[in-house]
């Protein structure tokens, strides 16, 4: 008999990770393909979705030419995204403009517009999230205010997966998880808001169908079939938003499991059966990928991009040196932090090149070294980066400690939980296990990977995301070195709070 594999696509930040799944859940085979964000201004991030497609069909070919696997084999597709953009499509699933993608925050005006009419408290109860400009809904009105010709000729609003998927099927479809980071959908109802839709000034139209992330929601045109290469006729399952597929694919799927994804953007994200609404308005909730779960979660904009842009901005010497020996540069960085004391001589990182989200939701503010002196060496900088990062996802952590959640250990995933250093600097600083389970990579793939599955019955259930994802390696932390933390914590707490007026008067210059 012919095996079967289910063909997850990761559309991220920095390109779309394509992915072959077995009857077994292994991973058999990945192949990626890479595209750009333009920062046409500041606080603006874009990208063409006409990319993503290229993307997406660049990898298939090389993933299936590689592995051997014909694409009759392929028993579904899947999806995973990156959430909260704003892909403005006509009724072909053409583009009409560049996505705004997550990292974007330029509509604070239409953000406060929102508040306005139904009150920040509101918002929060209704969706789960505060109304913000970093989510879809004031994206969508920035396009209507100041592209009035574009809006009018828009047919649907979706997510990055969403138009891959409108594409491949002609159908145009969300789901729970990537619906719940639009700042327009229902927590509570599993529907979109009619409150918030009256906030925004926007029409239930212009929003796509909605689904659980399992739902099978149409097949591979024959028109693309051939520029994709698969069969047409291929089932395409909608998948979900890529922290909630993390979750998934992290194995966190029982109430009170955590864990940490470190990518270009980083999260915190436990599973619960209650939204955790936070009197501080701190963190967020996403709908599950599992229906009557959901994902509470705190998520700062620029962790790996803050690394990134110190690999591109201060680390030419390492980028040089891996080159020349085919590893990382980050692998090199990792050891100059080595070269660095804990608490990096006092000099403290404030993560905020794209603003913030959570913990501190305010769009002005930026990035900081702070306690620079002629005494600090590039790995102090290096050490800092890391430890500034990790702090302010402590924030995150004790947000959700504060509403008593019980979390015990942290699993983390993404291209920054290959650091050992990096993941022994989390566990003392949050002062839990750190342990980074057999998926990583591959984790936010493999829980679009599970909704394919699942959908098409390839899979049983979601149990499967514990058992295919056991722990691999566990640092635990170290006292002394918490009770330092501790104190950095308490002062870059303060330091952010003095920063705070300062921060809309540079932003405005």
């Amino acid at each position: 008999m012919t095996e079967k594999f289910i063909l997850a696509h990761d559309l991220g930040t920095t390109g779309n990770k394509a992915s072959l799944f077995n009857e077994q859940g292994k991973v058999s085979a990945s192949s990626f393909s890479g595209y750009e964000t333009e920062y046409p201004r500041p606080n603006w991030a874009e990208q063409n979705p006409e990319d993503w497609w290229r993307a997406v069909c660049i990898s298939t070919k090389q993933l299936l030419g590689a592995a051997k696997v014909s694409p009759k084999q392929i028993a579904c597709l899947s999806f995973s995204g990156q959430m909260m953009g704003c892909v403005v499509l006509d009724r072909q699933a053409r583009p009409l403009r560049s996505a705004l993608i997550w990292a974007d925050t330029r509509a604070i005006s239409q953000a406060e517009s929102m508040i306005a009419k139904v009150g920040m408290e509101n918002a929060y109860r209704i969706t789960g999230h505060r109304a913000s400009s970093s989510y879809s809904a004031a994206k969508m009105m920035w396009v209507r205010d100041h592209q009035p010709e574009i809006f009018a000729q828009a047919h649907k609003f979706v997510q990055a997966k969403d138009f891959i998927v409108a594409r491949l099927t002609g159908v145009f479809a969300t789901d729970f998880s990537d619906a719940s980071g639009t700042n327009l959908y229902d927590l509570q109802t599993y529907d979109w808001s009619p409150v918030m839709l009256a906030a925004a000034g926007l029409e239930r139209s212009i929003l796509p169908e909605l689904h659980e992330s399992t739902d099978v929601v149409g097949q591979v045109l024959p028109s693309v079939a051939d520029e994709i290469g698969l069969a047409a006729g291929t089932p395409v399952v909608i998948g979900g938003g890529d922290g909630c597929c993390a979750a998934a694919g992290a194995g966190v799927v029982r109430e009170g499991s955590a864990y940490n994804y470190l990518g270009s953007s980083s999260w915190i994200a436990i599973a619960s059966k209650e939204p955790i609404y936070d009197p501080a308005l701190r963190t967020f909730t996403f709908a599950h990928l599992m229906r009557g779960m959901y994902s509470p979660c705190g998520t700062m904009q620029a962790a790996g991009g803050s690394y990134q842009w110190l690999r591109d901005t201060f680390c030419l010497p390492e980028k040089e040196a891996a080159e020349r020996l085919k590893i990382s540069p980050y692998e090199l960085m990792n050891l100059q932090v080595e070269q660095s004391r804990p608490g990096a001589n006092g000099l403290l990182y404030f993560p905020y090149l794209l603003g913030e989200r959570a913990p501190r939701w305010n769009p002005d503010a930026r990035a900081v070294y702070f306690g620079l002196s002629m005494s600090h060496t590039r790995a102090d900088i290096i050490r800092a980066t890391m430890e500034g990062i990790t702090l302010n996802l402590r924030v995150i952590l004790d947000a959700f400690r504060q509403q008593g959640a019980q979390i015990e250990a942290m699993r983390v995933i993404g291209g920054g939980a290959n650091g050992r250093v990096w993941r022994q600097i989390m566990a003392d600083i949050y002062g839990i296990p750190i342990r980074r389970p057999a998926l990583l990579a591959e984790a936010t793939s493999f829980g679009a990977a599970l909704a394919g599955g699942i959908g098409v019955g390839l899979y049983s259930d979601w149990t499967l995301a514990e058992t295919l994802t056991p722990t691999v390696d566990e640092l635990q932390p170290n006292p002394q070195l918490f009770a330092l933390y501790e104190k950095l914590y308490g002062t870059f707490n303060r330091a952010y709070e003095a920063f705070v007026p300062l921060y809309a008067e540079i932003s405005s210059i």
